[in-house]
This record gives C-alpha cells, sequence and structure tokens, in this order.
C-alpha cells in the first residue's frame, strides 16, 4: 500500500463517467434546435472544459458569438433535468473508495463543476455524505490550476498536502497538484482529449485503466 492520509478526486472524468448524462442533454438540445446529432465522442472529450467546451465543439462557435451565453444556459438547463441518469463511477472506483473507508482513509473531490451541478449528482448517487470535503468553484476566488481548492480541501480535512495523493484526467488537475505540495496521479481513463500525452504532465504516477488504480493505492485487487 502507498503511505498516503486521503486521496482526493477531480469529478467528471476521474471519478465519475458524467459524460452519457451530458450527451443525453446535448441531444436535447439539438432536438429542440433542429440540429443534426453527433458522435458522443466529441461531447466526452469536451467534458473536461465544461460547458463552455460542449458548447464550442458542439456548435463551432467561441464565447464573443451572440448566440452562446444563451445556448449555454439553455445546455445547462437541460443537463439539470438528467443530471444523473447515466452518471455512475468509473470501472473499479468503488473498490478504491472501499478500500478508503476500510482503512480509515479520508476521500474528497475538488472540482472545476459548480456546486450547482455537482451537489445534486452526488446526492443522487448517495456520496455526498461519504466525501470528507467538496470543494467548487463556489468555494475559492481561483479555480484549478491554482492550488486554492486542494489547500481548501486540505484545511477542511486536517491534513498537510504532503500526505494527499490527488487524481486527475488534465493537465491543470496535475498543475494544481503540485502547486499544493500533493503528490499527483494522471487518470488516463478521463475525457483525455486526442493530442494529450499524459506523460508529459510529469504526474507521479499515471493509470491508465481505472480497474487498475486500487491495485496500485492499497495492493488489493
Amino acid at each position: 500500500m502507498l503511505d498516503f492520509k486521503a486521496l482526493l478526486f477531480d469529478l467528471d472524468g476521474t471519478l465519475l463517467d458524467t459524460a452519457p448524462d451530458f450527451i443525453t442533454a446535448v441531444e436535447k438540445q439539438l432536438q429542440i434546435r433542429g440540429g443534426q446529432l453527433l458522435d458522443g465522442n466529441l461531447v466526452r472529450t469536451s467534458v473536461t472544459h465544461g460547458s463552455i467546451g460542449i458548447i464550442e465543439s458542439v456548435y463551432g462557435i467561441k464565447q464573443d458569438n451572440p448566440q452562446f451565453e444563451s445556448l449555454k444556459e439553455e445546455f445547462l438547463e437541460l443537463y439539470l433535468g438528467n443530471i444523473a441518469e447515466k452518471t455512475q463511477l468509473f470501472d473499479g472506483l468503488k473498490s478504491v473508495l472501499d478500500s478508503c473507508e476500510k482503512h480509515s482513509i479520508p476521500w474528497g473531490i475538488i472540482t472545476n463543476k459548480p456546486l450547482r451541478y455537482t451537489q445534486p449528482v452526488l446526492e443522487a448517487l448517495g456520496m455526498d455524505q461519504q466525501s470528507a470535503t467538496t470543494i467548487c468553484p463556489d468555494h475559492v476566488t481561483h479555480p484549478k490550476p491554482d492550488p486554492e481548492g486542494l489547500l481548501l480541501a486540505c484545511s477542511e480535512i486536517n491534513l498537510a498536502p504532503a500526505d494527499c495523493i490527488y487524481v486527475g484526467d488534465h493537465i491543470r488537475d496535475i498543475q494544481a497538484g503540485k502547486s499544493a505540495g500533493m503528490r499527483t496521479l494522471a487518470a488516463g481513463w478521463g475525457y483525455i482529449e486526442e493530442n494529450e500525452n499524459i506523460s508529459e504532465w510529469q504526474a507521479d504516477w499515471v493509470v491508465t485503466d481505472s480497474k487498475d488504480l486500487n491495485a496500485l493505492l492499497f495492493n488489493e485487487s
């Protein structure tokens, strides 16, 4: 078992596979607007950039487009309506959370997903009371890659950053973890864009399959 006292996660694409519900919301919006349905993989790799990235990818427009804000708000309302229909833990991560409980190791979440969308997802999955700390952009002045949220999480669980491992599927997660003084793990199973080389992020560990994470952390299958 690795030597650590807390395990902290990014949310979308790391702990939870939320893409299917984002895809459903996109499909609903395209149906409303008479648009053509698209390849779900385009949405999946855009999730890491939030609603802005999804709207940019789906509609091929930038934030300065006059329609951008109304499209984004409509999309987010649709997403809120089906926010936890298909979302679930990535394969193998329930075992990781069970191992944390078995070894009395707290786990938590630091995400750039606003609380308005994070809280209902966690409640629907029965995870809101299990997480020792859940930090959203609402709780900080500077989101990731700034380390502020990670340091706030450490304060809430009363542990030093050096005692924590932060797991994420984007370079900003690894940058935030390093800046906070944590060890970092790149989640290669997440929403990685096609041209990304995650070995270049310089995380302490890279795990490509979520089912392998428990064995690395706890030496348990």
